[in-house]
């Protein structure tokens, strides 16, 4: 089977999101301090998963423009 490098990097954008929200690191954001006036925890979450969301796209985008 032939893979490309978008799929080495896609399975580790789910590796490391896997392991972002993961509970041990997501106890690290729960704290109790506020983000414009939002705690940091769902602001810490929505953040991450924005990012990713974000980086994901961008990569299937370049994929897009190859073919």
């Amino acid at each position: 089977m032939n893979r490309s490098p978008l799929d080495d990097r896609l399975a580790a954008l789910f590796a490391a999101g896997w392991l972002a929200f993961n509970f041990p690191l997501l106890g690290l954001w729960d704290l109790d301090v506020t983000v414009l006036g939002v705690p940091l925890f769902p602001a810490a979450l929505f953040a991450g998963w924005f990012a990713l969301i974000v980086l994901l796209a961008v990569w299937m985008e370049k994929r897009g423009g190859d073919e």
